[in-house]
Parts: C-alpha cells; structure tokens; sequence
C-alpha cells in the first residue's frame, strides 16, 4: 500500500509530531506499507514533488514545530480554474499525480481550505483523509483541531508579560491575537490572560462599551488595563458593511484592522496611554505543547487505523476523549464559530470581563 501525505495551509504547531504518530502506526501495523511525503502541500501534489519516507523520517520529530514536509497555501477557489494558458485545472493535475505515484490514498494535514479541497479530491474519485490542523480551531465537527492549545499558551504567555509593563506604566494594552473569523484563540488566552475586555469576530461591538468599561476601572482606582482583540474583530457598524467595504474603510483611515483605531481612541476619549502588541506569526511557532503532543499522536494513530480499514473520504474528529470522524463532504465549507451563549462567556461576564456588547 502506498500512502501520500501532505501538510497544507497556515503553519501550526503539532504538524510533525502528527506525521510522528501517522507514519509509526503505518510501519508498525500496516505490511509492506510505503508512505509518500509530498511537498509543500497540495502545491507538491499539483507538480509531481515528493519522496519515499522511511521509518527514520519520523523519529526525533514529535517536539520540533514546522513541517518536514513544507507546506504552502493553494487557495480552493483556483482549484478548479482553467485559463486559456493551461486548460488543465489544478485539482485535475493533482488526481493525475495522484495515480502517477500509484498512491492508494492520500492523508492531508490541513485547515478550513484545506478541508475544501481534501473534498473536492474526494469527489473526484481520490481515497482522502482529512486531519484536523489549525490554531484558529475552527473546523467543524471536531471539539479541538491540533495546534490550537499551543497557540492558546504562547498567546497567554503574551498576555502575562504585557500585564506587567501595563501595571507598571498605568497603560491600557491591546494585544492583537490571531483569528480573522472566528474567537475561540483570543476567547480561550483572554480569559486564561485575566483580560479585561475581550473582542471577538462573532461578537461585533459598541466602541462606547468599551470605553466605559476602561473609564470605570480608572474610577475604581485600577490604573491599567488590558484588551484581547481577535484580528477579526469589528465595531457594531462595520460589521454592517461588506467586507470589501470595511476593508477600504479602514485603509482611508491608516488601518487594516480596527486595534490600532479602538487604541487611538482610547487615548483621545478616555486620556489614558495606550500601546498595541501583536504576537503574529510567534502563535504558530515553536514546540507543541504537552496536551498537543498527546492529541496530535492520537490522531496520527487513529487515521492510520482507518487507513488499514480502508476508510476514505472522512476527517478525523474529536469528540469528548474519543477519536471518531466525519464524512469530507459533511464539514467542507462549514466553519464552528463561538456561539454568544457558549459556558466559556457566560463564565467570563459572571467575573466581570466585557466583550463591549449588551450583556
């Protein structure tokens, strides 16, 4: 049997020790078992790049962040587009590759877009399995995707650093977390943070909120505090516009996304100093976590298993401590966003911290 396997998409913490579990389930379960490593992602599937992985290639992997594999982003809306210089699309040339490596299935490690076009090979004949990979932790189905602890406690770490210099200079901090749609990344650090104010995609708030809530710690003597705003976030009144035009809006007044306006703001109603941090590209980075060593192993072992049951055309999931999965064309294009009523705000607003809407 021969196996293909790809990480696709954004980098995220636990891609390799994924492949760890994935390719030590195949040598040891699966006779005469060969696994293809593809570069890149699906841009090593759309041009022929991979090789033949030995046992070696997943030892000494499970706490080294990044991908042996590379990764790279192929957005699922060219998929399958053809232009009058190549008439071959690239989902064609994929299923092509696909049969000229003689893969019997192929494993893809990857996010939301990922997913899309893990289905789209699946309906064109393709065995596929999906896994579950983003620190946004949104894929549907699945209670947690792998990579997203990780980014919960390198945020975290931020926010507790930023705590110190806020107290000491009587600042209000907003620290910028990833998430362009969805919250649960600044949900999860905010609240383990012991932010103040959180502003989530799902949750489009009244900026006077929010400066109410900063004028009445001042009056409560409390010299500083701290905001968790998801990248995502919106005003009330942007979230009104199309996207397209919130986007221009904001790049005629200097901004790309609303931190850096709410900070002036701050500063200008308020009088008190602020700064803005932004962690970026440091909450995919580095070694996973314990709790993502555990998940990731699990996951790679049990899309082995499903492998040597010859099950195909499924995403592996989480559900409570059991590894299950679900039907590719059941969750492509669907997204798990924060629901207003999830215990994690309830819990949040019963202590007092404000998402700067009507409670």
């Amino acid at each position: 049997m021969k196996i293909g396997v790809l990480t696709s998409g954004g980098d995220c913490p636990a891609l390799n020790a994924v492949l760890r579990g994935l390719g030590k389930y195949v040598y040891e379960n699966i006779p005469k078992a060969e696994i293809i490593g593809i570069a890149d992602g699906y841009g090593g599937l759309i041009d022929g790049e991979y090789r033949k992985m030995s046992r070696s290639d997943f030892s000494g992997i499970l706490n080294v962040g990044g991908t042996i594999l590379g990764t790279s982003r192929q957005p699922f809306k060219k998929m399958t587009l053809k232009t009058d210089d190549d008439p071959v699309t690239k989902a064609e040339k994929m299923k092509e590759n696909y049969k000229a490596m003689k893969l019997d299935c192929l494993v893809t490690l990857g996010g939301a877009g990922t997913h899309k076009s893990a289905a789209l090979l699946s309906s064109l004949g393709l065995n596929v399995i999906g896994l579950p990979k983003t620190i946004d932790n949104d894929i549907y189905g699945t209670d947690v995707t792998f990579g997203f602890h990780t980014a919960v406690e390198i945020a975290t770490e931020c926010i507790d650093r930023v705590h110190t210099t806020a107290a000491s200079h009587g600042r209000t901090m907003l620290v910028e977390i990833m998430g362009n749609k969805v919250g649960w990344l600044t949900l999860y650090a905010g609240i383990a943070g012991g932010a103040d104010i959180i502003l989530l995609p799902e949750l489009p708030f009244d900026t006077e909120r929010v400066l109410k809530k900063i004028r009445e710690r001042a009056e409560e003597g409390k010299a500083f505090s701290i905001i968790a705003v998801a990248e995502g976030a919106m005003t009330e009144e942007e979230a009104k516009m199309k996207k397209k035009d919130r986007m221009a809006a904001r790049a005629e007044k200097g901004y790309t996304t609303v931190t850096g306006e709410l900070a002036g703001l701050i500063g200008q109603q308020v009088g008190v100093d602020t700064r803005v941090v932004v962690p970026g590209h440091m909450q995919r980075g580095g070694a996973p976590s314990p709790y993502d060593r555990l998940l990731s192993t699990q996951i790679g072992s049990y899309a082995g298993s499903l492998i040597k049951q010859g099950i195909f055309g499924v995403s592996v999931a989480v559900r409570g401590e059991q590894m299950t999965y679900n039907r590719l064309e059941d969750i492509a294009g669907k997204q798990k966003a924060v629901p207003a009523d999830h215990p994690l705000i309830k819990a949040a607003r019963d202590i007092g911290i404000s998402f700067g809407v009507k409670r």
